[in-house]
């Protein structure tokens, strides 16, 4: 077989059209933590510092990976955005999943990451993966090229939601499945790291998405998670 080298991805600049929102002030809660995203930004970034907390059988996306594949509901040939993807084991999944016939696009703000994703993909032998270097407020794919979104433990640090959310509905095929898992923030319950982290409940994110013209599927209950939470939502 013909093997292509995994590339980074140089697409071409997408205007991005704001919504108008009429809506009331933000409540201090959704406001997203100074730095978010810095230690992702950081050209010293050491990502073999990440693997050991990303891809570990006590991180709850990493174990229960199966049932996660399984409420994607991947079909051969479909193309796939796994948006903040990290150090890529999703993208790996995916890309397996899908097989020679679909996509992978690996988007991530860090270039860092990307690197590891493309040589680990050459090293798997995947051929059929393509990394992205996304930003603040776009994943910086073309409209109606994608079947499938996947945001892991990734939304919540969305600087611009409503852009990002912009460009991941024009990204999508009509008909195209948006699947996201994030972390359950319950003032009482949840730990402190997580209530000052995550800037906002499943509630509010799930009202964001809707109010982005995404229709809201439903909630999957996997049975490893206790943390997080997956949510279906489908572009009309």
């Amino acid at each position: 077989m013909k093997r292509f080298p995994v590339t980074l991805l140089c697409a071409l600049t997408i205007a991005i059209g704001v919504t108008g929102w009429c809506q009331e002030a933000v409540p201090e809660t959704t406001v997203v933590p100074d730095g978010i995203n810095d230690n992702f930004r950081n050209p010293e970034l050491d990502v073999d510092e990440w693997l050991e907390r990303f891809e570990v059988e006590s991180r709850e996306v990493y174990a229960a990976r199966d049932e996660v594949l399984k409420a994607c509901g991947i079909k051969p040939g479909e193309r796939i955005a796994d948006v903040g993807a990290g150090t890529g084991f999703y993208s790996r999944l995916f890309a397996k999943k899908t097989g020679w016939d679909g996509w992978v696009y690996s988007v991530d703000i860090s270039p860092n990451f990307l690197q590891h994703i493309a040589k680990r993909a050459t090293d798997d032998g995947i051929e059929n993966l393509t990394t992205v270097l996304g930003t603040d407020v776009s994943i910086r794919l073309p409209p109606e090229s994608v079947d499938l979104v996947f945001i892991c433990d990734t939304y919540h640090h969305f600087e611009s939601p409503q852009q990002s959310l912009s460009s991941i509905f024009r990204a999508l095929k009509p008909g195209g499945r948006l699947v996201i898992i994030d972390f359950n923030r319950i003032p009482g319950e949840s730990r402190d790291w997580l209530i000052g982290h995550v800037r906002a409940d499943k509630e509010t994110f799930r009202d964001e998405v809707v109010d982005a013209g995404f229709e809201f599927n439903d909630e999957v209950k996997v049975a490893a998670f206790e943390e997080n939470y997956l949510l279906r939502f489908t572009k009309p």
